[in-house]
């Protein structure tokens, strides 16, 4: 089972923001909804865009190429024209410390 590692600090992550961290060679979307971390991948399933560079709509993320949304909750499908769920990490805040699992 993999340990959960830090990857930031609550305070990099504004509310309504997302802040991307590399975590073992991979890129996630720190979202932070209403004070609550969540963590998805870096990686629009319809074409891996960027979604750490989409815009935050309350929990649905939006990847900037083709208006793709996601749940950040539960990485389902909200929008198409994605029609595979992206990957979320469990998160776990200590303090001031974001912490991943991989």
């Amino acid at each position: 089972m993999s340990s959960f590692k830090v990857v930031a600090k609550v305070s990099d992550i504004a509310q309504g923001r997302v802040k991307v961290v590399e975590v073992d060679g991979k890129r996630i979307a720190l979202c932070n909804v209403n004070g609550t971390i969540y963590a998805i991948d870096d990686l629009c399933t319809h074409d891996n865009g960027p979604l750490g560079e989409g815009e935050l709509f309350n929990d649905q993320i939006e990847c900037p190429r083709h208006g793709a949304r996601f749940d950040v909750k539960t990485g389902k499908v909200t929008c198409f024209p994605a029609v595979i769920p992206v990957k979320t990490y469990e998160v776990r805040v200590e303090e001031e410390e974001v912490k991943v699992r991989i």
